[in-house]
């Protein structure tokens, strides 16, 4: 099973056709959430502690809304998707955006 059609829509999703007719939905944000990078998985892990009465500092970049700005396959397995906040170390297989997607329309 692989993607036959990738397009974005006006409301920051990615759509995707699937060779056997399925079609999703996923927003931008749901697939930033869900990258396994090494980075964002230890950052799931450990993540950095600020004291009790700070607040995050966002960078300019992460206070637009999130878009795609690229994605380039993976071989014949995966795409890599660069995001506008900077973001771009993450592979997403076609069976990790198939269960993205699924936990998307059962949500």
């Amino acid at each position: 099973m692989q993607p036959t059609e990738l397009s974005k829509t006006e409301d920051r999703a990615l759509a995707i056709q699937w060779s056997d007719g399925v079609e999703q939905t996923i927003p931008f944000r749901t697939l930033r959430k869900n990258c396994q990078c090494a980075g964002c998985n230890e950052e799931r892990i450990a993540p950095v502690r600020s004291p009790p009465s700070s607040l995050p500092v966002l960078s300019a970049a992460e206070a637009r809304p999130l878009m795609i700005e690229k994605m380039h396959p993976v071989g014949n397995y995966a795409y890599n998707i660069h995001f506008s906040d900077g973001h771009q170390a993450g592979i997403f297989t076609f069976e990790m955006l198939r269960r993205i997607g699924e936990s998307v329309a059962s949500n």
